[in-house]
């Protein structure tokens, strides 16, 4: 009785000084809010984005021009070019920027076009901003034509103690993030999809580089993505960098020595060098690109207030399983963490029973960089065999496609996106994990195209082939992964260390699915 008394005593003081926090959290953020802001209106012929575009778009009233990014390289090159072209205002948006090669080459584009007159709003997830991050955005902040947010920052910056016991007292809803994705450039051009800003993105990185999926866009599409930043920027969620970090790291002098000395580097120039060709494919693209042209496109997105556990009829779920729900003929799905959770496996049943064919790609356990959501993820194998999902499996090994410029490296699956009856698809930063679903906003792109979900199938049937994936079946009971044609089936997690057989079994137990 003692114990239990104890106990409820410990509880009442933890949900006292849970509720004390966010309570000082709030009136923290109130008095802090940055001014609000809006995208600068687009003119016809004011930059030189401007009248590329207007030259495009004119020839397609009233349509949108998408075009799949799916090559490394080229994802680096069409984000450069757009920083390099604009001459009003660039928004970014994403869950990290990466203080790596990638990430300091794209902030050193983001600098001079500052340096130019253009407006730069960077607005970034927390999580992966914090500690040492903080001087690195305060001194781009510092710039008069730069401003930095964080989104649902913590107000413990310099303690990682205090940060720590910040979370656990905020834990409802400090484990929300924004996961949005976008790079928007004069209101002209934008590019969303799953990319972060970081080197295994871009094809830097020498130990591995993921294999992910956006969608460059010109026309009415953009400035639905540029409404959905500024809902994102002027949310109450949304602080300035200025009012978090200490005056004394914002110094904009040795950022750009940093950023010069690191573009002159061996590295840099080595990137640059290979990147000179996908630059200029870029530049001819951006001046005569290959865009599909099309009226059913819809950028959507979950609200900033979903990290509030509020408005979930307005969630970006509730716009994506109608149109899942609704295939008759063919489903595929590309999902780096893959949890479908009893109502997914359900949906995906229903599918198979109607004469749907379903095929789901995600990585292997060797492939993943998170074993955790693998652990989630394996005990639904065995019964969306049973179903009829077709399932694959990405290798670590092998990739398609130029994946790195500095040799071999292994591979990883990023992209989200699926398409459905070989006429609509998405792209975006949606996993199909109940962390996509219930806690982090996530945005991306719907369409209804034929050409364009013909384009995101070949890139699915690429990576589903045989030197590229596993093939997950079941034989007498036993799951069973199946590779290139005359190599023996294997049974046990291949490629996979015993380590993260380990962590992903252990983690398989623990109550966490909800979390991942």
């Amino acid at each position: 009785m003692r114990v239990a008394k104890i106990i409820l005593i410990g509880l009442v003081l933890f949900a006292l000084a849970s509720w004390l926090t966010v309570y000082v959290y709030g009136r923290f953020a109130a008095q802090v809010r940055g001014a609000p802001s809006e995208a600068l209106a687009v003119v016809e012929n004011g930059t030189a984005l401007d009248r590329v575009v207007a030259a495009q778009t004119a020839r397609h009233p009233d349509m949108s021009g998408l075009r799949l990014v799916s090559d490394n390289i080229d994802a680096f090159a069409v984000r450069a070019h757009a920083a390099r072209a604009a001459g009003r205002s660039l928004d970014l948006q994403y869950y990290y920027w990466r203080d790596d090669l990638t990430g300091s080459l794209l902030g050193r584009e983001i600098l001079a076009a500052a340096d130019r007159g253009v407006r730069v709003r960077l607005l970034l997830d927390d999580i992966n901003s914090r500690g040492d991050g903080d001087d690195i955005y305060a001194a781009y902040d510092s710039h008069p034509n730069i401003e930095v947010r964080l989104f649902n920052p913590a107000m413990s910056r310099d303690s990682a103690l205090r940060r720590g016991i910040e979370m656990i007292l905020r834990a409802v809803t400090v484990t929300r993030r924004m996961h949005n994705k976008a790079f928007i450039a004069d209101g002209r051009v934008a590019i969303v999809g799953g990319r972060n800003i970081g080197d295994a993105y871009f094809g830097a990185s020498d130990t591995a580089n993921f294999r992910d999926l956006d969608v460059s866009m010109v026309g009415p599409a953009v400035g639905e993505a540029s409404a959905i930043f500024d809902r994102f920027w002027n949310s109450p969620l949304a602080l300035p960098i200025r009012s978090l970090s200490d005056p004394e790291q914002r110094s904009l002098a040795k950022l750009r020595a940093r950023l010069d000395g690191l573009a002159a580097s061996e590295p840099a120039q080595r990137y640059l060098s290979h990147l000179e060709e996908a630059a200029n494919a870029a530049a001819e693209r951006a001046a005569e690109p290959r865009y599909h042209w099309t009226t059913e496109v819809q950028v959507v997105s979950d609200p900033p207030e979903k990290v509030l556990d509020v408005g979930q009829q307005s969630w970006l779920d509730q716009a994506i399983k109608p149109v899942i729900a609704s295939a008759t003929r063919t489903l595929e799905i590309t999902s780096p963490y893959f949890i479908p959770g009893d109502e997914g496996v359900l949906t995906l049943r229903t599918l198979v029973e109607r004469g749907a064919k379903v095929t789901v790609l995600t990585n292997s356990l060797a492939a993943t960089d998170v074993a955790a959501v693998h652990g989630a993820y394996a005990p639904y194998r065995e019964t969306l065999l049973a179903d009829g999902v077709d399932l694959f499996e990405l290798r670590a090994e092998s990739a398609p496609g130029r994946l790195s410029l500095f040799g071999s490296s292994n591979a990883s699956l990023h992209t989200k996106a699926f398409t459905v009856d070989q006429r609509t698809g998405f792209i975006g930063s949606f996993n199909f994990d109940p962390r996509s679903i219930a806690l982090n906003t996530e945005m991306g792109v719907l369409f209804d195209d034929a050409q364009l979900t013909a384009e995101v199938r070949r890139e699915f049937a690429t990576h589903i082939a045989p030197n590229h994936s596993y093939h997950l079946t079941l034989e007498n009971g036993t799951l069973t992964w199946t590779g290139e044609p005359g190599a023996a089936p294997e049974y046990n997690e291949p490629g996979a260390s015993i380590w993260r057989k380990f962590v992903a079994t252990f983690t398989g137990f623990l109550p966490l699915e909800s979390q991942l």
